[in-house]
């Protein structure tokens, strides 16, 4: 069984990234796509590797970096559900109340 679900724009914010990654080189965006599959469930397996932003967000969210992305989950419940996946250098307090309220 899977430790983790992906939320719908979880998995919307996946397909964006190959895109994105895919116009220079399709091999790239897979491997990225891997490791980002990777470190979902390391995340299921231990969802306590991640860490809490208060600087960032009330949510009850857990980040975990993976290159330039961040893996934004929820750990209180069973399986683990994946958010969000976006880059590290946007503006995530703004991110997380547009995804989060709409």
């Amino acid at each position: 069984m899977t430790q983790y679900i992906l939320s719908e724009d979880a998995d919307l914010d996946l397909d964006g990234i190959w895109d994105y990654i895919a116009k220079d080189n399709v091999d790239a965006a897979d491997q990225w796509i891997g490791k980002l599959f990777d470190a979902f469930d390391a995340i299921g397996d231990s969802p306590g590797i991640g860490h809490k932003r208060e600087d960032l967000t009330a949510y009850p969210v857990l980040f975990w970096p993976v290159g330039a992305y961040l893996v934004i989950y929820r750990a209180a419940s069973r399986p683990v559900e994946i958010v969000a996946v976006t880059q590290g250098g946007r503006d995530i307090p703004a991110f997380l109340q547009n995804r989060f309220s709409g």
